[in-house]
């Protein structure tokens, strides 16, 4: 019998307490160091030995220490994830909610960045710190689906006993990896989670389902994205000359000049605006393109950084920058939010530390953590024209705010007190 796993699906459709008592002694005679009475299924046993290895107590409780509003806000707007909610919440939060379940969404470090489902399980899961901002990878929790997931790489159903940690005994889950299929890496786990006696044998088939549709879902979006930097791109490389390309931020090109085409252009993992070496094509001059990046073979000419940012701020509905560069001129649209970040730094030249931006933004110096995403999220389309420590536009960049005719209309809906400031002043 030590020999034959336990078929967790098969037994608990025929007799579920008899298999939950099964699990438990398999489970229990496991942390003993004894025979077992039946083996763990291959998945499982190898989450028991990594959690074995890694010192996990299994009478511990689940509670850890969640993660910050800010950064859980951080997170959510950084992960792709958050892109195709609509469409996990569709597949599985109604029928999570409908079957006394709830749907889990993690980062790829294990941190629950939302959740959804039937609203007494909600409470029932806080009770076991399955929370937003909660950790949930096997090193802090030990085997549960979302963990041993990330772990495996790999779709994975925990049931009942087979939790290392005993607290969850009472649970079952079954979550899938969701992979980015613009660069194939790990984003996230997508998990259904319930109390033990919701087990159903289809769960797992199910959120895996989800999770591939999930996955087209961006690489529509991905397409979509090329196409959009395709428009701005053509126009620039027409005047650039030479050879060049327009690609996105995974290297995906949109656009080529003055060279054959190419797929993806190999990026380093932190590509920066300026004289960059790339091994395929050897040393380049780097431009922020709204999207993606302008990559042109370097020569004497293409040294100069842009020279001048126009904020237009004249039309709160369309709000936007416009970066003036030598081999051309883009558009990048811009939210609320980064407007009233860049008319901050376009107030205060000589530049502003992160809690001065809160201030003027938040009016509290202490929400450092948000103005530092924004600032993170504005330099993937404005590094060439923005500069850190302090927060400010670079050194020879001319900016200029197109202010809107009546000062009153000046981000009419804005509370930021620089803002505010400024159409009181007027």
């Amino acid at each position: 019998m030590e020999t034959t796993p336990v078929d967790v699906v098969r037994l608990t459709a025929q007799e579920a307490a008899q298999t939950r008592r099964l699990v438990h002694r398999t489970r229990e005679a496991r942390m003993a160091g004894d025979r077992m009475p039946a083996a763990p299924r291959a998945e499982i046993g190898a989450s028991w030995d990594r959690v074995l290895r890694s010192g996990i107590d299994p009478e511990q409780t689940t509670q850890s220490r969640l993660l910050e509003a800010d950064e859980i806000e951080h997170r959510r707007r950084s992960s792709a994830l958050g892109e195709v909610m609509p469409l996990l919440s569709d597949g599985l939060a109604s029928i999570a909610d409908a079957s006394q379940q709830i749907m889990v969404v993690t980062d790829v470090d294990g941190r629950v960045l939302w959740r959804q489902g039937n609203t007494g399980v909600l409470r029932r899961a806080d009770g076991i710190c399955l929370a937003e901002g909660a950790a949930w990878s096997e090193e802090s929790t030990g085997t549960n689906a979302i963990g041993t997931a990330l772990a495996s790489r790999a779709p994975v159903r925990v049931h009942s006993a087979e939790h290392f940690v005993r607290s969850l005994h009472g649970w079952t889950c079954a979550a899938a990896p969701v992979r980015d299929p613009r660069d194939g890496r790990l984003m996230g786990i997508v998990d259904i989670s319930g109390p033990a006696s919701t087990f159903h044998p289809t769960t797992l088939a199910l959120v895996g389902s989800v999770a591939r549709l999930a996955e087209s879902e961006i690489r529509v979006r991905h397409l979509e994205a090329i196409d959009r930097l395709r428009s701005v791109a053509a126009p620039i490389l027409c005047r650039a000359g030479g050879r060049a390309l327009a690609v996105d931020g995974h290297g995906w090109t949109a656009a080529v000049t003055g060279m054959p085409p190419v797929d993806r252009l190999p990026l380093p993992k932190s590509l920066e605006p300026g004289r960059v070496w790339l091994p395929s094509m050897g040393m380049c001059r780097v431009e922020s393109l709204p999207g993606g990046w302008l990559v042109q073979v370097a020569d004497g000419a293409m040294d100069s950084p842009p020279r001048r940012v126009v904020l237009d701020l004249s039309r709160p509905r369309t709000l936007a920058v416009n970066v003036v560069s030598p081999v051309g001129t883009w558009t990048q649209r811009l939210s609320p939010r980064h407007a009233e970040l860049l008319y901050a730094l376009a107030v205060r030249r000589e530049g502003s530390t992160a809690s001065e931006l809160a201030q003027d933004l938040f009016g509290d110096a202490t929400r450092t953590v948000t103005v530092r995403a924004e600032i993170s999220r504005l330099r993937r389309h404005l590094a060439e024209v923005l500069a850190h420590r302090p927060y400010r536009f670079g050194e020879g960049v001319e900016v200029e705010v197109i202010h809107p005719e009546d000062p009153a209309d000046l981000l009419p809906r804005s509370k930021a007190p620089v803002v505010v400031a400024a159409r009181g002043a007027c």
